[in-house]
């Protein structure tokens, strides 16, 4: 709030997984752990807060044919934030969202500048599409072009081959990976099936985004070098229509397609219980609608989290991985209000009651 007004939220505030506090302020856009003295134009708002929510995978600027332009995106952002998405780590995207920082009633976006595809191994007008020994080189123009992340393309249907096939070879992505980190950017990568994960691993990759293809044995050296995982759950429901669309060109594609989807909820839960970082992505932006943060945090809890660890991986810890403040003294006023516990529902997620960006009531 500005102009002297202040905005009081009573009830539970919940600061982290196990902090809760009875009230918070927010003044001058920021947050207050006590009250103001003198405060004056006082509005009370009683429910269960939560900073606002994370989508670590959203494509801002993008539809199912490539970039879009600026009045499309804001729709496209404006349908996140109104359902609590404060934050967004924009993982690939063709269009230039830079104008969307100068905007006090969008959420903020991290980005990760374009995707960098095997040339004809990718989503047509998407990536950057290249060979191998070009990787490097471009890997380092985008991670100055994001902020502080890089989207590789690890696997996609070789046509060749009719089955899913990684794309890069191994010293290719270590040279990249090593230019991404000495940029100081993280790199993340697409990945359906396992073929591509031991050399992304060896190479030092930070996070997978799908990670359908994950197995027993690659689990366990996720957790060890906190490779963190995005399952997009709400996309890999989309895997059979897909399948079926491809069946008669690539059978073996398909059953494979098929083989993900069916095991997706065992492979999130495994990489749960070996101690994996887990956060909420959609994949909103290609041919997904946006504003899918709740159904993708239910989603986790039907894989085997609990509403407060799917709450962690969509608020806390994703905001506290991103680098980025939650409800602490100081901190940009970024929330969200529900009217219910959404530790006891995650389906509470669903109906923010109010939701407040940069201190200010939107929506």
């Amino acid at each position: 709030m500005t102009d002297g007004a202040v905005l009081h939220i009573k009830g539970r505030v919940l600061v982290g997984p196990d902090e809760v506090l009875d009230e918070l302020w927010v003044v001058d856009g920021r947050v207050s752990l006590a009250r103001p003295a003198g405060a004056r134009d006082v509005r009370t708002v009683t429910g269960w807060a939560l900073p606002g929510l994370v989508d670590a995978h959203c494509h801002v600027g993008l539809d199912e044919h490539g970039a879009v332009d600026a009045a499309t995106s804001e729709k496209q952002a404006i349908t996140d934030r109104d359902a609590g998405t404060l934050l967004i780590r924009d993982a690939g995207s063709a269009a230039d969202t830079r104008w969307v920082d100068d905007r006090e009633d969008l959420p903020r976006i991290i980005r990760a500048g374009r995707h960098i595809a095997r040339t004809r191994r990718y989503i047509r007008n998407y990536a950057h599409e290249i060979e191998p020994g070009d990787l490097a080189a471009y890997v380092v123009q985008e991670a100055r072009r994001g902020d502080g992340w890089v989207k590789l393309v690890g696997d996609w249907i070789d046509r060749d081959r009719g089955d899913l096939a990684a794309c890069w070879p191994g010293d290719a992505l270590a040279e990249a990976i090593a230019a991404a980190h000495a940029e100081g950017a993280r790199v993340t990568a697409h990945c359906f099936a396992a073929e591509s994960l031991p050399d992304l691993l060896a190479a030092g990759i930070d996070c997978v985004e799908h990670a359908t293809g994950l197995t027993e044995e690659l689990i366990p050296v996720f957790a060890e070098r906190g490779v963190a995982i995005v399952p997009t759950l709400v996309n890999i429901a989309t895997f059979p229509k897909l399948a079926d669309g491809g069946e008669s060109k690539f059978p073996a594609w398909s059953a494979h397609m098929r083989r993900l989807h069916e095991n997706r909820y065992r492979t999130v839960g495994a990489a749960h219980e070996a101690g994996v970082p887990i956060y909420v992505g959609t994949d909103a932006g290609g041919s997904l609608a946006h504003g899918l943060v709740a159904a993708e945090a239910a989603e986790l809890v039907k894989a085997g989290l609990t509403p407060t660890e799917a709450l962690n991986a969509a608020s806390w810890g994703a905001r506290s991985w991103l680098g980025r403040d939650g409800l602490t003294e100081g901190a940009p006023a970024d929330l969200v209000v529900y009217g219910a516990d959404p530790r006891e529902d995650i389906g509470v997620l669903a109906a923010p009651e109010l939701v407040v960006l940069r201190g200010r009531p939107v929506g």
